[in-house]
């Protein structure tokens, strides 16, 4: 498993908010390269940037931001969400060095676009399961739908993506613990492709659980930058189990 460092950008900023709200903001650097920095020369070799203002207005606004995190940390493997919802901005991700684009809502309500994607662009897309309550979540989690969060996760499963990013939104930011049973839910309906944990984790008995479960990677946001969990002890604990 491995462990992915989220920076989250709001108005060209590093942010986390709670359960996804945009009320319910934290300001944690107003220097988001300087923090991408930072996580690689921690050990990160992976990490998760969503673009929150995006995510909200169905459109890319950190584009410039997202390219300069990116020219600053080579090596380092990028994913991207947030507002993903045509060709064109998987193009110009992909061309700005993004290796892997997150799509959310739109692969809710066009399941065929994603097929699309993955046939144009292979090795290059992963969907994100956001979920309330059990059934997912779209437009930067301001609108709930009535899809189990399972039943999305095994139909799109078909698709050749090369992952899914489940998130429980009620554990987002809480610093309580992942939804373990959800990763187990989805984990068993699917085949062949990667599961990344998000939201909750905040603990190195978190990730022990979720290591235990074979999901392939974890994103930390808040525990990171509060300091819960040390980016070096949870990259030890792996390399030591």
């Amino acid at each position: 498993m491995i462990i992915i460092p989220a920076i989250d950008l709001k108005d060209g900023r590093c942010v986390r908010l709670i359960q996804g709200d945009y009320d319910k903001e934290t300001v944690y650097s107003d220097n988001p390269v300087e923090m991408a920095k930072k996580w690689k020369d921690k050990g990160a070799k992976f990490m998760h940037l969503v673009d929150l203002d995006g995510a909200a207005k169905g459109l890319p606004v950190n584009i410039k931001v997202i390219g300069d995190i990116i020219d600053s940390i080579p090596g380092v493997t990028i994913q991207v969400g947030g507002g993903i919802r045509t060709n064109d901005t998987v193009e110009r991700l992909l061309e700005k060095g993004v290796n892997r684009v997150i799509i959310g809502t739109r692969a809710v309500k066009s399941p065929e676009w994603v097929e699309e994607l993955c046939s144009k662009f292979p090795g290059k897309i992963s969907v994100a399961v956001d979920t309330k309550n059990g059934n997912i979540a779209t437009e930067g989690w301001l609108q709930t739908e009535n899809v189990s969060a399972v039943e999305f996760a095994k139909e799109l499963s078909k698709y050749e993506l090369c992952s899914f990013i489940v998130t429980d939104i009620n554990k987002d930011g809480m610093l309580e613990g992942p939804n373990l049973t959800l990763m187990e839910n989805i984990k068993r309906e699917i085949k062949d492709i990667d599961l990344i944990a998000s939201g909750g984790v905040s603990s190195i008995l978190d990730i022990k659980s979720l290591n235990e479960l074979n999901i392939d990677g974890a994103i930390i946001g808040k525990a990171l930058y509060d300091g819960k969990i040390e980016f070096e002890e949870a990259i030890s604990y792996l390399e030591n189990n």
